[in-house]
C-alpha cells in the first residue's frame, strides 16, 4: 500500500476579478457546496475559503488524482450551482486557469490559518498583494 502526502495550495479568481460572491451569505453556501461536491468525487479538501473574487482551497492528493482534473471539476460544478441558484443578476462564470502550490506537511497549520482568515487579509489588500505578502517565493501570475 502506498502512502501519499500531497497537499496543494489552489487559488482561482472569478471572470475578469468581477467580485459575484459579494455577500458572505453566498460565500459560505458555495464553500460549502464545493465540500459537498468534492466529496461526492472523493476529492479530499482540506480547508476552502475566499473572498469576493477568489477561492483558496488546500487539497490533498491521492495518487490516482491529476490537479488540472480536479480544479476543472470543481470549478465547473461550482459555476453550475451558483448559476442554477439565481442569486445573482447576471451569468457567473470562474475565470479559467488557477494559482497552485505544493504545501510542505510542516507548513499546513499556516496554509489553514491563512485560508480561515480571508475576510481579514482583504480588509487592507487585493488578491496579488496578499499573494505576494504571504508567499514572496512565488511571482503572483493569478
Amino acid at each position: 500500500m502506498s502512502l501519499v502526502m500531497v497537499y496543494v495550495h489552489l487559488v482561482w479568481v472569478t471572470k475578469k476579478r468581477i467580485p459575484y460572491l459579494r455577500s458572505k451569505e453566498l460565500r459560505k453556501n458555495t464553500w460549502f457546496h464545493i465540500l459537498e461536491y468534492a466529496k461526492s468525487k472523493h476529492i479530499k479538501i482540506d480547508h476552502i475559503n475566499g473572498y469576493r473574487d477568489h477561492c483558496h482551497c488546500l487539497v490533498q492528493l491521492k495518487s490516482n488524482q491529476n490537479l488540472q482534473s480536479i480544479v476543472h471539476l470543481l470549478k465547473g460544478e461550482s459555476s453550475h450551482w451558483i448559476n442554477e441558484q439565481k442569486v445573482l443578476d447576471e451569468l457567473f462564470q470562474w475565470q479559467a486557469g488557477f494559482y497552485a502550490a505544493s504545501v510542505s506537511p510542516s507548513k499546513l497549520k499556516f496554509v489553514r490559518k491563512y485560508i480561515q482568515n480571508q475576510e481579514r487579509h482583504h480588509q487592507s489588500g487585493s488578491l496579488i498583494d496578499e499573494l505576494d505578502n504571504h508567499f514572496p517565493d512565488v511571482k503572483s501570475g493569478v
